[in-house]
């Protein structure tokens, strides 16, 4: 499974895209610091599958493995080439699932994009985009 974290520049998807994946993709505090998309696995422990060992007893374990892909940030007209447009949308499409970031706090140190905090409106411009 391959799946994307999509949301407007600077709300902190490559900083989640390092936790999940213990991964160290640049993170900084300026719109596309990720222009080509990051790519990491997360490995989903399911404690079914050591009972299934026990009792299959086989040569190796693999557990499943989720593709998390760290996408450059959406800004409003992307769908109209605005940004990394068609190249933010196609690796979108690549993916089977996706994760919507959204920044909901405010810090004077952290530019916004579109000039302030809205988790609503930054919502409803990605999902138009998309």
């Amino acid at each position: 499974m391959k799946c994307g974290i999509v949301g407007l520049p600077n709300v902190g998807k490559s900083t989640l895209f390092n936790c999940l994946s213990n991964a160290k993709a640049q993170s900084a505090n300026y719109p596309f610091c990720t222009i080509e998309p990051n790519v990491g696995t997360v490995s989903v422990p399911d404690p079914r599958l050591f009972e299934l060992e026990k009792i299959v007893k086989p040569e190796r374990v693999l557990p499943t493995v989720v593709e998390i892909v760290d996408i450059a940030g959406l800004v409003k007209g992307a769908s109209k080439g605005e940004g990394l447009g068609n190249q933010f949308l196609a690796n979108i499409r690549e993916c089977d699932a996706i994760i919507h970031m959204l920044r909901c706090f405010e810090n004077g140190n952290i530019v916004h994009v579109e000039g302030s905090v809205d988790p609503l409106r930054d919502k409803e411009i990605i999902d138009i985009e998309l």
